[in-house]
């Protein structure tokens, strides 16, 4: 766990647990994974939110077909809600115009996603997941400092050059004293609609190298699938 002390929330709301979802790996699908992670969680019967904090390519809101802006609660914002209840803050959601691009500075960058985890009226949730943004950046490490994680989930894919580049984000949570709760591969191979065979477009796995750097447990391997994709594109991933 977080050996820091980082400030309390506001007082009208209660997170049990957070989240992170991360990688040093562009493309690797963690939004994707932050968007299914929650909606397994909610279809267990959790109370569950999402912080958007990749803030120069926030795609949350899209995968869940929700739009802003968000409107004033009583004491600040209120998150939006997808079809199956799940709460979204992302920075397309603060604006009327989603398709604008975001330049933000480290600085403001780091605290505009501590502001929105405490000052969003969040309400009580079992389990708050934050998409993070590029796990070696100047934000990341003031977000992981800034906010008490329980844990955090690892995003690869099965290339040697995935596994390479993202033990830089195992590397970066433990040296954090962040816990991981795992490391999930995504498009780990596809399986044909015909045969059910599997085949492997992005080559061998090498999560096992990735997952033996600390004892890691392997906590899934995701398929390719055109139905995920045009599924995300329609904003339905709740529907997987």
């Amino acid at each position: 766990m977080n050996s820091h002390q980082p400030n309390p929330i506001s007082s009208h709301m209660k997170i049990k647990q957070v989240i992170g979802v991360m990688s040093s790996k562009g493309g690797v699908g963690k939004s994707f994974i932050t968007g299914l992670l929650a909606t397994e969680l909610s279809r267990a019967g959790f109370q569950v939110g999402i912080l958007d904090a990749d803030l120069t390519a926030p795609s949350i809101s899209m995968l869940f077909g929700v739009h802003g802006p968000v409107e004033k609660g009583h004491y600040s914002i209120l998150p939006l809600q997808t079809g199956t209840g799940i709460k979204i803050i992302s920075p397309n959601l603060l604006v009327e115009d989603g398709t604008q691009p975001f330049i933000w500075k480290n600085a403001q960058a780091g605290k505009l996603i501590e502001e929105l985890y405490k000052e969003v009226e969040w309400g009580v949730l079992d389990y708050l997941i934050i998409d993070l943004p590029p796990a070696t950046s100047e934000v990341t490490v003031e977000v992981l400092q800034s906010i008490p994680f329980a844990g955090v989930v690892i995003v690869t894919q099965p290339q040697e050059l995935s596994t390479r580049i993202v033990s830089k984000a195992v590397r970066l949570a433990q040296k954090m004293n962040v816990d991981i709760v795992g490391v999930i591969e995504n498009k780990s191979y596809y399986l044909a609609p015909n045969s059910n065979e599997k085949q492997f477009f992005f080559g061998p796995s090498h999560i096992d190298s990735l997952s033996s750097i600390a004892n890691l447990s392997i906590l899934a391997k995701l398929p390719y699938s055109s139905d995920f994709s045009n599924l995300c594109d329609l904003g339905k991933i709740e529907s997987i």
